[in-house]
């Protein structure tokens, strides 16, 4: 009789993944969110790739894919931010030309 090993492992990196997703929230406005969006982003690829392989040796797919959601939502936060952040300093670098040829 051979005996199975039945016991699942958890997903490499998942808590890592929530954990960048969380603070590109908190941090998110900006470029410091956009990074550790990007980083979750890259860091859950190869979690996401194992899980697929085999979907019944692993568990915590659930926290890797609420950190991948997370990092998503941080990105687009941080982009937004960036863009406000260059428009602004084109209009106020706008506004001085202005004022100083007055």
């Amino acid at each position: 009789m051979e005996v199975v090993n039945t016991e699942k492992k958890q997903l490499p990196n998942a808590s890592t993944t929530l954990v960048l997703g969380i603070l590109s929230l908190v941090l998110g406005c900006g470029t410091i969110g956009f990074i550790l969006g990007i980083v979750g982003l890259v860091i859950s690829k190869e979690s996401k790739e194992l899980y697929e392989q085999d979907p019944d040796a692993y568990i915590g797919y659930g926290t890797l894919n609420a950190g991948r959601v997370l990092c998503i939502i941080g990105i687009v936060f941080g982009g937004i931010g960036l863009m406000v952040a260059l428009f602004w300093i084109i209009g106020i670098t706008t506004l001085v030309g202005i004022f100083a040829g007055v």
